[in-house]
């Protein structure tokens, strides 16, 4: 505890794209802009998910919790990064730092281990459609869900907590705009090969190994369909997985070229942008994927609406 409460003795410095002054002001509207949008099309997903009963089912069920934690990750992060952008001050407060560092990493940790979920649910409802109901019964996806979330909270707090424990000798610098652990790790003065290769087995274990879970339950949905060759199949199973897949693209890209070369990324100004990518543009971006190309989604936003004017006529 000791060596916890010294590091956490005085302010820490965002230098995050101070070297960019220009880039400031874009970057202030464009984040306010996306965070604002992350704001309303989560909270959408989250509120018709719930109120419409034609989508309590699985997929939108681990749906939900995925919007939940995008509106949650980008909330530990776009306010601060804002107020850097939009004032001279870089700082952030010593616990303002570790509750952003053990927040970000559960939220990114726990989507990493949904979407692992949510492919597993579009496998079970393309290859396995008489026995999807019996197969993703409630207790089921509870227990699915149950353990993203553990995996993330467990992974946090191994991860963050050791991170903060590393002697800094003075140094309060981060070279980004939040708290992160390859960020934090650079500031040890103290050799940090051991934590960068504990930082590499973890995100073997929580990217690479739900990615390949991933990758493997497209395979199968792929093989599946290519048996029944349907012109029809093939639009009904990109209809029920292309969303999906997107979303997985998007976020996969981007944290796996932050989380598994940490060195690369970060000694360019690049990592900052990658970074922006999966914090703040993808969050922004998967609610417009589940609408734009989801017919239920948009089909119960019109239910929703029309009753909500005909109660208003009423």
């Amino acid at each position: 505890m000791t060596a916890i409460n010294e590091s956490l003795a005085g302010d820490f410095i965002l230098v995050g794209f101070s070297d960019h002054p220009q880039l400031e002001k874009i970057l202030f509207a464009f984040v306010l802009i996306s965070y604002l949008l992350t704001l309303v099309g989560n909270t959408a997903i989250i509120l018709i998910s719930y109120l419409d009963p034609m989508l309590h089912t699985p997929m939108y069920y681990f749906l939900t919790h995925l919007s939940f934690a995008d509106l949650c990750l980008t909330t530990s992060i776009a306010p601060q990064l804002l107020w850097n952008l939009r004032g001279p001050y870089k700082t952030i407060s010593s616990t303002g730092c570790a509750i952003q560092l053990y927040v970000s990493l559960a939220l990114g940790s726990t989507e990493c281990v949904l979407l692992a979920v949510m492919a597993f649910d579009r496998y079970a409802a393309v290859c396995r459609p008489l026995h999807y109901a019996t197969v993703m019964h409630s207790r089921l996806c509870q227990s699915l869900v149950g353990m993203a979330w553990l995996s993330g909270v467990g992974n946090t707090l191994i991860q963050s907590t050791i991170t903060l424990r590393l002697p800094r000798c003075g140094n309060h610098r981060i070279y980004h705009f939040i708290c992160e652990v390859p960020a934090m790790v650079k500031l040890a003065c103290v050799n940090i090969h051991a934590n960068e290769v504990q930082l590499f087995m973890a995100s073997l274990v929580l990217l690479l190994l739900p990615l390949t879970l991933i990758l493997i339950s497209y395979g199968c949905i792929a093989q599946a369909v290519m048996r029944i060759r349907s012109a029809q199949a093939w639009r009904k199973a990109l209809g029920t997985c292309g969303s999906h897949l997107l979303v997985v693209t998007l976020f996969y890209g981007t944290i796996t070229a932050v989380y598994i070369q940490p060195k690369s990324s970060y000694a360019h100004s690049q990592g900052k942008f990658i970074t922006l990518l999966y914090t703040v543009v993808t969050p922004t971006l998967n609610p417009l994927i589940y609408t734009l190309r989801n017919k239920d989604v948009k089909g119960a936003l019109k239910r929703l609406l029309g009753r909500d004017s005909s109660e208003g006529e009423m």
